[in-house]
């Protein structure tokens, strides 16, 4: 999936003794989105976005280590060896001592010289492997101005982390100039040095720069012209992200000192062997306990206590991504933990003044937002027409960000068929779900509407349980109304001449909060990888029998 992007120049950023001057180049290939006005908090606003540079760089896949300074050691010791080997008399031997006391000096002078080179070439190849155009790609981070706040986005390397950091406008000082909307920005390692110097004493101005948007030709030499060809697993991942947004979640404060002892024993400890998760151990009105695996160790955190109804224990993996968080420490409120269950996403919210940074974590490092995790097939699935669903965006577009309750009392309609209206734009790149404040925001990916076809199905589970429907295959046997709204619903589905039996449970959003079926692959996985395709069969054969 090709992405173009053209930039007036590179953002950057001047420090001088007086002054720090921020300048954001944007895409201009995109509508007009500007904003100018001063920094009020200069050393929060400095630490979030260097974590959201954390998130950019970050890559816990597997590195194969660079054994070239071995191998270059290695040669170099052969005539040594050799020369060992062969002195068999006491006579040669001081010789021999005395050619190896000069050999030494000879390497040790050849190392010096040849050492950078050395470090070069490693440095090179690892450039190399990182940026191979067919396995890694780096988008631009994404910049949203709206009429509350300003956010950045953006997604790892890895495509298992997902950065967002809101800064509301209290934040800024004597506001000029500005446009809603989003754009790219163009963004660099150079840059996030500079975003090191800035310090309180210094005024600070921040410009998403609006005269990207006054040339009116092609022939100037001031354009940086970029074409980056993603893979849709990429594209996929970020909308997946949105999706898992909305989903129900187990939600807890976490006091900044007790994250910090977190961090601490982490740093303290290197796991050599697994399990290497975090058990999250949760009882109503008591101090959370955090569990290490493999050592067994536990840590109360005294400051941060439970208020959820239910006892319970949630493991999450990937852990070490949590050191994104770090340097948010001295300035953060408190963390607010959204965890969707064990071995799935998990999102952590720090809350700061005027400010939230959110990480989004994916089950497991290797478990990246888009292969494993189909959340966008567990988010409600209410039926929603074509014009229905353009009513609803059209709404939103007027007010920018809202609720789902207040555009359904505005709108006239049922709740559920919002958020699926919604739920639907959101898999566009179009809209966003703010778990921060519970309402959805205009948001587009993309200048240009993104392949659908391509994104839709990045497997074959949920166009087999539409065609099961279309076949006739499915049958609903029971439904029967729970607690809170819920619906437990039965059904068959034949699949290749066996008959499968799934369980769903349905929430009052017609999210897919628990299943349970007897095929392979639900047994395999469980819903770590989401719903097995007849669990999805006997869903869309619940909202046939709805409409």
């Amino acid at each position: 999936m090709e992405f173009s992007r053209k930039y007036q120049g590179n953002s950057q950023v001047s420090n001088t003794s007086r002054e720090t001057n921020m300048s954001f180049v944007p895409d201009a290939l995109r509508n007009p989105t500007f904003f100018a006005a001063d920094l009020g908090q200069h050393i929060p606003f400095r630490e979030a976005m260097s974590a959201l540079h954390q998130v950019v760089v970050s890559d816990m896949s597997f590195q194969p280590k660079d054994k070239s300074d071995y191998k270059a050691w290695l040669k170099a010791q052969e005539d040594v060896f050799l020369a060992e080997a062969m002195a068999k008399q006491g006579q040669i031997k001081a010789q021999l001592d005395e050619l190896r006391q000069q050999m030494r000096e000879v390497q040790q002078a050849e190392t010096a010289v040849l050492s950078p080179f050395y470090k070069a070439r490693s440095e090179y190849f690892q450039y190399l492997y990182k940026n191979d155009i067919d396995a890694w790609y780096v988008l631009d981070p994404v910049i949203t101005v709206h009429p509350d706040s300003i956010f950045f986005e953006c997604f790892s390397q890895d495509e298992s982390s997902y950065g967002k950091l809101s800064c509301r406008y209290e934040v800024f000082e004597n506001v000029r100039e500005h446009a809603y909307g989003t754009t790219n920005i163009d963004y660099s390692h150079e840059l996030y040095q500079e975003f090191q110097k800035i310090r309180d004493y210094k005024r600070t101005e921040f410009v998403i720069d609006p005269s990207g948007f006054e040339v009116k030709t092609d022939l100037s030499d001031d354009f940086k012209e970029e074409k980056i060809d993603l893979p849709d697993s990429w594209v996929r991942g970020f909308l997946q992200v949105s999706s898992a947004m909305s989903l129900p979640f187990t939600t807890f404060n976490l006091h900044p000192m007790d994250m910090y002892n977190i961090l601490l024993f982490l740093k303290r400890h290197k796991e050599k062997t697994g399990p290497r998760s975090l058990r999250f151990c949760l009882t109503p009105d008591q101090p959370i306990q955090v569990k290490f695996d493999p050592w067994g160790e536990t840590l109360t955190c005294p400051r941060s206590i439970y208020t959820g109804n239910t006892a319970q224990e949630v493991r999450i993996w990937g852990r070490r991504r949590l050191f994104i968080l770090e340097r948010l420490l001295p300035i953060v409120k408190h963390f607010r933990v959204s965890l969707l269950g064990s071995g799935l996403p998990s999102f952590w919210v720090a809350e700061m003044e005027h400010m939230t940074f959110t990480l989004g974590l994916s089950g497991w490092s290797a478990n990246d937002f888009s292969r494993m995790g189909n959340f966008d097939l567990m988010a409600p699935r209410g039926e929603v027409d074509s014009v229905t669903a353009e009513r609803v965006f059209a709404a939103l577009q007027t007010t920018w960000q809202e609720s789902a309750t207040s555009l359904a009392l505005r709108l006239g309609l049922d709740e559920l068929t919002v958020k699926s209206a919604l739920g639907i734009y959101s898999q566009y790149g179009r809209v966003l779900y703010d778990m921060d404040k519970d309402v959805y925001r205009l948001r587009e990916l993309s200048k240009d509407p993104l392949p659908m076809d391509k994104l839709r199905f990045s497997n074959e589970r949920e166009a087999k349980a539409d065609n099961f429907r279309k076949a006739g295959l499915v049958t609903v046997i029971a439904r029967e109304a729970q607690q809170n709204g819920r619906q437990l619903v039965r059904g068959e589905v034949i699949d290749n001449a066996h008959t499968y039996q799934p369980e769903i449970t349905l929430d009052a959003d017609m999210r897919l909060v628990e299943a349970k079926c007897s095929c392979h692959f639900y047994i395999q996985n469980k819903l770590n990888q989401g719903p097995c395709e007849h669990m999805l069969a006997v869903r869309l054969e619940t909202n046939n029998a709805n409409s």
